[in-house]
């Protein structure tokens, strides 16, 4: 990590995630001086169940903030301000003091039923399951602003986004009390300050400024320094998906079309469901857990382009864009005798690229082609997964200075919150940094493009089957 200098101030970004909570410490000119990380389970069940418990989450949040702030060395800086962004739609019941009613019902819950994917499909199902508790409850919250709340005290709905703030007439038709929502403010206002018993559990001192976050697929295109049409940002992580900045608007199916968090663009793209989980099953099911993490990357390097005619559909949690099918699931098509652990893992790795070029191409001949794909998350072994994506999009890839994208955006929220910007703009242009560029191969576009050709033919011709024989 970065030494901290004479007169250095910091701001504080903290991005709640699937599975980890991770907090960071950065300068206005973009350096990362700390980073902490904090764990939690999710409780799932054969009916879809996949819930979290907040309390843990808060505990998380402080241990990877006193992480962020023992890093930092020479010793934490004064903190401007924190912004917390996170994963979604996760829906939060809290009390009026912001204390968790029951367990957050998180975006891989799939009880919500068909077109479950938002926010507000899920209130609908819990003021329908759960309606004693529903009827304690103050507050139905984003995940991010739920954090928001127990930090400051202060509820609110971020506007932003496809999900939220979700219109009183909206609420009433699903079923839900209007009151449960609370008034919407932009991402990256002033939220409020940080209260004396959280700021203990952070090692802050109270009265720290709290800047309204957003989901973490919005903060990473911030973290990942997009500023122009054509630029994008593969989020990475447990689901994956891409952001592609656009001149105008656009009406695909499958596709997520919503205001960019920078004015006069529009953000084009879509969430999947699993691309980060299907590896790491990989990984620990068919390549022994007790191995590295980076060995599923060395693996696929030991296997050609289009894994010998392996190919994999990475649903095994069902999926969202472009296809939005609770029932699909995971598939290894080609497989034969001479495919072994290597090629899977090959297979599952341009799964995933394969995946964003499902959502991409459809969207480039609507006229928004990619110019360039930055990547969030660490960087893999000899930029392996890096080198597949670009391969098989056929652009450049950029790997950024400080690849936890979406951590990176909530501390330019944090910094533009804070006043230390004139704009988000200048905020985006200052603190996001590219480590290195990679350029497609072509020699390797004939294999890719018939392992795509196969992709591309698997989930129409297994639709039906999945819909036939889902429990």
């Amino acid at each position: 990590m970065a030494t901290a200098r004479r007169g250095d101030g910091a701001v504080l970004g903290i991005d709640l995630g699937t599975s980890e909570v991770k907090a960071a410490l950065v300068t206005p000119d973009g350096r990362l001086l700390g980073l902490g990380r904090g764990t939690y389970s999710t409780d799932t069940g054969p009916d879809g169940r996949a819930e979290q418990d907040p309390l843990a989450w808060h505990a998380a949040i402080g241990a990877a903030v006193r992480a962020a702030l023992v890093a930092v060395e020479g010793g934490a800086p004064e903190v401007a301000a924190i912004c917390c962004v996170g994963q979604g739609p996760t829906l939060v019941a809290v009390d009026a003091d912001g204390a968790p009613m029951r367990p957050a019902v998180t975006w891989q819950d799939r009880r919500a039923g068909a077109g479950g994917y938002g926010l507000l499909p899920r209130m609908a199902w819990l003021a329908r399951e759960d309606p004693e508790t529903v009827a304690r409850t103050r507050w139905l919250l984003a995940a991010w602003d739920a954090v928001g709340c127990w930090l400051t005290g202060e509820a609110v709905a971020t506007a932003q986004g496809h999900e939220t703030p979700i219109a009183p007439e909206a609420a009433a038709a699903a079923g839900v009390d209007p009151a449960l929502v609370p008034p919407p403010l932009p991402f990256g206002s002033m939220l409020g300050r940080l209260r004396a018993g959280v700021a203990e559990t952070l090692g802050l001192p109270a009265g720290t400024p709290v800047v309204a976050g957003v989901n973490d697929g919005t903060a990473s295109m911030l973290g990942a320094g997009l500023r122009a049409a054509g630029d994008a940002v593969d989020v990475g992580g447990t689901s994956g998906g891409i952001g592609i900045y656009a001149a105008g608007s656009v009406d695909l199916p499958g596709v997520f079309v919503a205001p960019a968090p920078l004015p006069g663009l529009w953000v084009v793209g879509g969430a999947m469901a699993a691309l980060g989980a299907t590896v790491d099953w990989v990984r620990a099911t068919l390549l022994a857990e007790a191995q590295a993490p980076d060995d599923v990357f060395r693996a696929a390097l030991r296997v050609p382009p289009g894994a010998d005619g392996l190919v994999m559909l990475p649903y095994l949690a069902g999926e969202r864009a472009p296809v939005f099918d609770e029932t699909a699931r995971g598939v290894l098509y080609g497989l034969t005798l001479a495919h072994g652990p290597d090629h899977v893992a090959r297979a599952a790795l341009e799964a995933a690229a394969f995946a964003l070029r499902s959502v991409v191409e459809p969207i480039a001949a609507a006229g928004t082609a990619v110019t360039e794909l930055r990547l969030a998350g660490r960087p893999s072994p000899d930029d392996t997964w890096a080198r597949i994506k670009a391969d098989v999009l056929g652009v450049p890839v950029a790997i950024p200075v400080v690849g936890e994208t979406a951590v990176m955006g909530a501390a330019v929220l944090a910094a533009r919150g804070a006043g230390l910007f004139g704009s988000l703009a200048e905020a985006v242009a200052s603190m996001p940094a590219v480590a290195r560029r990679l350029e497609p191969d072509p020699s390797t576009s004939a294999a890719y493009d018939a392992a795509f050709g196969t992709y591309q033919a698997l989930y129409p011709a297994l639709a039906p089957v999945f819909r036939r024989t889902a429990s």
